[in-house]
This record gives C-alpha cells, structure tokens and sequence, in this order.
C-alpha cells in the first residue's frame, strides 16, 4: 500500500478515517468470525445498559438512530440466537418489548473483550496514560458532534 502524502496525514479528519476504518474492519471481522455484525453488538449495548427493564423495541431504534425495521432484523437474529427475549407489551398489544437474556449478557461481554483487545492492537503505540487522554478528547469531540447534530435536527439547518 502506497504511503499517504504529508497533505494527506495533515489532516486530522483523514487520520481519524483511516484509524477507525482499521479498527472498525478488525471488531467487524472479530465479530463476523462469531456470525454477527456491529450493529448485533450494538443493540445487546444499548440493552444490557438501560438495565434489566423491557424496552420498546421502536425506543431502541430511536437510541441507535437506525430505521424500526432495520432494528427488526437486528433482533430477529438475535433472538433465533437466544440473546434477546421479545414479547408483546400487555398494556399496547401493538408494541414489541426488548430484554437482553443471559447468554446475550454472556455473549456482550465476550464481544467487549474483543474490541478491546482491537483496541490494545490499534493503539499499541501508545502507552496507557496517553490512551486515556485520547479516549477522553475522542469523548470531548464525540459530544460536541452529537450536540451539533441534535442542533441541526432541532432547527432543520446545517452550520456555515
């Protein structure tokens, strides 16, 4: 592979793609080794975070931003796979609940300790004190981004 210009790794943007296109190609095949894809991981987070309640599975959609019917998929296969148990909501017949099962809980942990093994391999080079400060700033950027993109829903404009 042909090295990048110094242009090129001048621009931060452009670091941050290939260093999360490396990261996100190794967890993604950690994870397809297993049969499953990042948003399989995705979803038994968002569970197993909010707590041992139900919940709405179009509620699940909403945290992950992802279309109702795409979370859907996502559930259908993990529940065939007993990571997830799914039942009608009592008081809303039309409403589907959500709970991460134990061996969803199992199989969480199992894929966290994966990516954080990705991780040690990406950022190898850099010791601990150094990575807690990264992952604090990537945090720092994170919500601004997400503050800045709520702004853009809320008002229906983009900034410039």
């Amino acid at each position: 592979m042909a090295s990048p210009t110094p242009r090129l790794v001048a621009l931060t943007p452009y670091l941050l793609s290939k260093v999360g296109k490396t990261a996100r190609t190794l967890v993604g095949d950690r994870l397809a080794a297993r049969g499953l894809r990042l948003w399989d991981m995705a979803v038994l987070a968002v569970l197993a975070d909010r707590g041992p309640q139900a919940q709405a599975q179009r509620e699940l959609a909403e945290a992950l931003e992802l279309h109702p019917s795409d979370v859907a998929k996502v559930l259908d296969g993990l529940a065939r796979l007993g990571h997830v148990d799914r039942e009608r909501d009592p008081a809303d017949r039309r409403r589907v609940l959500v709970r991460i099962s134990g061996q969803g809980r199992v199989l969480l942990d199992e894929l966290t300790a994966e990516t954080e093994a990705v991780r040690d391999h990406v950022l190898a080079p850099l010791d601990q004190a150094e990575r807690a400060t990264l992952h604090a700033l990537l945090l720092r950027v994170h919500a601004g981004t997400a503050a800045e993109a709520a702004l853009e829903a809320a008002t229906g404009s983009t900034p410039g």
